[in-house]
């Protein structure tokens, strides 16, 4: 039974080189040195992601749109017109509140009517909440509009928003009121445009507010599975992730300024030193690694792991997954093949999300009629696709030619559990023990009848899938896939660049290296990404966020 790793993700395409930050000098070439290694970074790089953020106000929901939704639901507009698109429909209670510039208060709830400018017609009660910029989430003027929940409320006031803007001459009443020369101002509000998925982080991002790896941070975080995943997610939020990564670009872009300049002023600066070269780049390399090192732990609380629970008819599996989940969700009786479908059900198993898949007894021969062989199909579709396989074993009847029948379709590393509910545990024992030997990687004795020994099997489990060195439970930051590999991108370039230095190459081959690894890191942090990459990251999130 084993965690498959899946990359399915391309590796990030390459974006600008590094500009460097130099480092300060007295001395009277320190001038032409940071020129040299400015100009040298820029004419040998693209330029930076064209990315840019429009002057249009967008708006979005930021709540779950449902029927059944809960009593209230948000809608968030960002950009320079979102006060003015906000107060063409919202009326306040008190004629003191205004959402004018100048007169409205930054953070500061206002109670009033949603109104149809058009036609006066009040069409929901809200709280508006203003969030002058910069602060705000995407450092823009940001409004949110707490109506009503549910699908009817939440359309109707987003379809007044997008309408809020253009030619108002001659519109009906309704809305803010103010006097006739702001009228006619706000006569002329662009129009506000849906927001596209991710585009209010993205803004965050471009703007400055947080960096690439807190802006992923931001959708693990939304779609985390387990309070681990979730405090994961956090972590980097608050940029425990983007610290390293930053430290080692950091002293990969003053060597590479050190080196660029030395390429034309060595005679004006003093000599080399190649073994403080040699310690910072291994300074580095550690950051490095020290994030990498939690890219398996990132894997797992992402994905999560799949687990097909497996074996002989009536051995005891939906038994298992009915006493592991605690919950009747597999139908059990004394009748052999039962199970005719796959019964999958979720549980969190240390913080990591797994789908549990019980399936169809399989067995081979005659009797077998067809709609057991459909169950069997199935279950072998199943053990396929699995990252874990549970192997059960009824102990009370140990070893069979029927379980090695099964085994020889599984691949892998496999848990084998010695299910038997007699008073004989010895002898369960040594009935598991017949089959551990080579065959799998943990076995465990349970009953699941009675629920004794799930505990061992997680335990066993979370072992297999963390090979024993993934502490999944004390996990704070961790990277995900597309990080993981330009990471590694910029250790292997670390690694070739004291290669070169081993060899006895010039200083101008070094900087090759240390500039694909400064690049490599700033990918991560988002200081030199590509558009394209941007676009994978954001079309990934909900709109709305």
């Amino acid at each position: 039974m084993a965690a498959r790793a899946s990359s399915a993700a391309t590796p990030a395409p390459r974006a600008a080189a590094p500009r460097p930050q130099h480092r300060a000098s007295s001395s009277s070439s320190s001038s032409r040195v940071r020129q040299r290694a400015s100009a040298s970074a820029s004419a040998s790089s693209p330029s930076p992601p064209s990315a840019s953020i429009d002057s249009e106000t967008i708006a979005a929901v930021a709540t779950p749109v449902v029927p059944q939704a809960g009593g209230v639901a948000i809608l968030r507009l960002s950009g320079d017109n979102a006060l003015a698109a906000t107060s063409r429909i919202f009326r306040p209670a008190s004629s003191r509140a205004s959402l004018r510039r100048g007169e409205c208060v930054s953070h500061l709830a206002l109670y009033g009517d949603v109104v149809d400018p058009a036609s006066g017609e009040i069409v929901d009660e809200a709280l508006v909440l203003p969030m002058l910029a910069p602060r705000s989430y995407t450092t823009e003027d940001v409004v949110e509009i707490h109506c009503h929940g549910g699908s009817v409320c939440v359309q109707r006031v987003l379809a007044l928003l997008v309408n809020a803007g253009g030619d108002r001459s001659g519109s009906g009443t309704g809305g803010a009121r103010g006097t006739d020369e702001e009228d006619a101002k706000d006569a002329a509000i662009p129009a506000v445009r849906l927001a596209r998925a991710g585009e209010f982080t993205l803004r965050a991002f471009l703007n400055g507010r947080i960096d690439l790896t807190q802006a992923e941070a931001v959708q693990s975080l939304v779609s985390a599975k387990t309070t681990v995943a979730a405090s994961s997610a956090l972590a980097s939020l608050r940029g425990g992730l983007a610290t390293p990564v930053k430290d080692a670009r950091r002293v990969c872009v003053d060597l590479l300024a050190e080196l660029e300049a030395r390429l034309d002023f060595d005679d004006e600066m003093d000599p080399l030193d190649e073994d403080g070269v040699a310690t910072s780049v291994e300074r580095a390399e550690a950051k490095i690694r020290e994030v990498l090192a939690t890219a398996r732990r990132g894997a797992l609380l992402d994905a999560g792991v799949v687990v097909a629970i497996v074996g002989r008819p009536n051995a005891g599996k939906s038994s298992l997954l009915n006493a592991w989940t605690r919950s009747e969700r597999a139908i059990v009786t004394p009748i052999a093949g039962t199970t005719r479908d796959v019964v999958e059900a979720s549980i969190n198993v240390r913080g990591v999300p797994v789908t549990l898949l019980d399936t169809a007894g399989i067995r081979f021969g005659v009797g077998i009629d067809e709609v057991e062989a459909m169950g069997v199909e199935r279950s072998r579709a199943a053990l396929a696709g699995a990252d874990v396989v549970v192997f059960v074993v009824d102990a009370s009847e140990g070893w069979t030619d029927g379980d090695d029948d099964i085994l020889r379709g599984i691949t892998g590393e496999r848990v084998v559990i010695g299910d038997g509910d007699g008073d004989d545990d010895d002898d369960e024992d040594e009935d598991a023990g017949e089959v551990k030997d080579g065959a799998f990687a943990s076995t465990v004795t349970l009953s699941a009848t009675r629920g004794d020994g799930v505990d061992d099997l997680e335990r066993a489990l979370a072992e297999v899938i963390g090979g024993g060195d993934v502490d999944v439970e004390g996990a704070a930051w961790v990277a995900n896939q597309r990080q993981a590999e330009a990471l590694t991108t910029a250790l292997d370039a670390l690694s070739r660049l004291k290669d070169t230095i081993a060899e006895g190459l010039p200083v101008d081959f070094w900087t090759i290296d240390l500039r694909e690894a400064a690049l490599a890191l700033g990918e991560v942090t988002g200081e030199d990404v590509a558009e394209d990459v941007l676009d994978v990251i954001f079309t990934k999130f909900c709109i709305g966020k």
